[in-house]
């Protein structure tokens, strides 16, 4: 198919997701949409929809309009979900807020999208009540969990959100459930979605429906009504809100909602729900592979698991476990889904037993994946490190150099992207339009990341560029790391460099601390003060006090010489 087939193609089966799950509701009312794992319950598709539009109802009651920003913190999956239909309802924005943000990183998200409501919990709460006096918050919506229900805390104290106009969740839930009169089309805004600033403070995404459509449409081609999606990533990010929530929209399907990844109850989790795919992120590689094997290892329902960054591990998982299939790519919060791959692990083999095979064939799924023009490689088949496949059809890709010239096939560059139909890619960085400008110079956006295009015709990705790194499933901004840590009075000038963790792909954070003269500091003395001031996947673990840090004649921390020698400490290369 030419691009502008595959483009058609979308538009042709929805790009509109609420108008998909309205065609799901229609076609299977009683069928669970919904299996929100942590408490065991069941929503069918047409409860889940009378319960969206119940709070989408409130929160019009609210004084929601139109345009506004509809904010989430909450660790609970099904509140934040029904949250996000519902600020699509009420023709409003889906803003979540990472529910480990605390202190500055809180206040500073909450003030630069000024939310017109912000829908909380009390454990949540509490970490917004602390900065109450800081944000322009007017408007709260308190979910407060009953006895029997997994998050219920007897102990939990209500938070103290006043001024402003705090309502329970349950009661708006417990309203009619109209539908708000609006008018959505597939390219008005859907959400804003925060990236980690790398120079500066975090970035809000502005993305459309279309960009959700874009995002969702190479994976969802290699899926099928009967398929059930496994989901415990965070719906503040892009991966669990859309790459695994928002698509079944458009089959159908069934999703098993986790509140969090736990690498004792996975397996079961999967059997219960009878799960066909899943997202496995690097740090969940080796907490499987590492469980003692079993004789039942393969008896599972999962045939296809998106893996990202491509493990080198990924055959033997795959083999262990019976993954059929395993894709892989570079997805984005800003461009969405850049590059796809379909990785064939075992051939004709079948590695999900037959009886629990479920979703379309797997021929049925490699002629899918030929059709987009999606790579299919042999799982037997050695593959690079970083291996990405080729760009989507629906953006162009390249590598670029300092100067914006395209690099030749071997060489490393900035990746970049063009897309080649309107509304597929971020709409701009909110409230930040010279930031914009600078990504989209020479029309062309700048990712930020290095990749290359190897002489065979495919596309690596090499490591990440202008400061931020990958540390449990979260990209870790050197930048908020320094910025936390200088805000301590002895300190005076921070540098965090990542270091490559001991198992896994992922890194750990590690921080150079020059402090005042004649002060002093131990390690525990600043884990504490981290502790207060930053979520625990970006506090650092390794800590090094030095007299002063090494420049470059612009004043620029030499940071790769500090990486060296911590690495030559460690008695490692890498």
């Amino acid at each position: 198919m030419t691009p502008r087939e595959v483009f058609a193609d979308m538009l042709a089966k929805g790009d509109m997701i609420l108008d998909r799950f309205d065609a799901a509701v229609a076609r299977h009312p009683a069928k669970t949409f919904i299996h929100y794992g942590e408490d065991d319950r069941h929503l069918s598709h047409a409860a889940f929809s009378r319960d969206a539009d119940a709070l989408a109802a409130g929160l019009v009651r609210l004084g929601v309009q139109p345009g506004d920003r509809v904010s989430v913190m909450t660790r609970n999956a099904l509140v934040a979900t029904l949250a996000m239909f519902a600020a699509w309802r009420a023709g409003a924005i889906y803003a979540p807020v990472n529910f480990n943000y605390t202190g500055r990183l809180l206040s500073y998200q909450l003030n630069d999208t000024r939310p017109a409501v912000l829908i909380v919990d009390p454990a949540c709460g509490s970490a917004v009540a602390a900065v109450r006096e800081d944000i322009a918050v007017t408007n709260f919506v308190l979910h407060l969990p009953r006895p029997g229900e997994h998050d219920f805390d007897p102990a939990a104290t209500i938070p103290n959100l006043l001024p402003g106009t705090v309502v329970a969740l349950e009661e708006l839930l417990a309203g009619a459930a109209e539908r708000p009169a609006v008018e959505r089309s597939s390219i008005d805004l859907a959400n804003i979605i925060y990236t980690s600033g790398t120079t500066g403070p975090a970035k809000g995404v502005l993305q459309s429906f279309r960009w959700i459509a874009q995002y969702t449409y190479i994976v969802r081609e290699l899926n099928g009504p009967d398929d059930v999606v496994y989901c415990d990533l965070p719906l503040y990010h892009v991966g669990g809100a859309f790459f695994m929530l928002a698509r079944a929209c458009w089959h159908g399907n069934t999703v098993s909602l986790w509140d969090r990844f736990s690498p004792a109850r996975f397996w079961d989790r999967i059997t219960g729900i009878g799960a066909t795919t899943a997202v496995l992120v690097d740090v969940m590689v080796p907490w499987l592979m590492s469980a003692e094997p079993r004789a039942s290892d393969k008896a599972n329902t999962l045939n296809k698991v998106h893996m990202q960054p491509l493990p080198m591990v990924h055959h033997q998982m795959a083999r262990r476990f019976g993954f059929d299939f395993v894709t892989c790519g570079f997805g984005q919060t800003e461009s969405g889904l850049g590059f796809a791959a379909l990785v064939d692990e075992l051939g004709a083999e079948m590695g999900t037993p037959a009886e629990l095979w479920h979703g379309p064939s797997k021929d049925e799924i490699r002629a899918a994946a030929t059709r987009l023009g999606v790579p299919v490689v042999s799982g037997e088949q050695k593959l690079a490190k970083g291996y990405m496949g080729q760009p989507s059809p629906l953006l162009e890709a390249t590598a670029l150099d300092e100067a914006d010239n395209e690099c030749s096939p071997g060489a490393v560059g900035q990746l970049a992207f063009r897309p080649r139909f309107p509304s597929l890619m971020l709409e701009t960085y909110f409230n930040k339009p010279e930031v914009t400008l600078k990504a989209f110079r020479n029309l062309w956006f700048h990712t930020g990341d290095a990749v290359s295009k190897g002489t065979d015709g495919n596309w690596y990705f090499v490591d990440r560029m202008g400061g931020f790194f990958r540390v449990r499933g979260e990209n870790v901004s050197s930048f908020q790391v320094e910025d936390l840590l200088n805000t301590h009075p002895k300190i005076r000038a921070t540098a965090a460099v990542p270091i490559k963790a001991e198992v896994g792909e992922e890194e750990e954070v590690a921080v150079f601390i020059q402090l005042m003269d004649d002060t002093a500091m131990t390690e525990d003395e600043l884990l504490d003060f981290a502790g207060e001031v930053m979520p625990k996947y970006m506090r650092p673990r390794h800590i090094r006090f030095i007299e002063e840090l090494p420049l470059t004649p612009s004043s620029k921390i030499e940071k790769y010489k500090l990486k060296l020698q911590l690495l030559a400490e460690l008695g490692r290369t890498s």
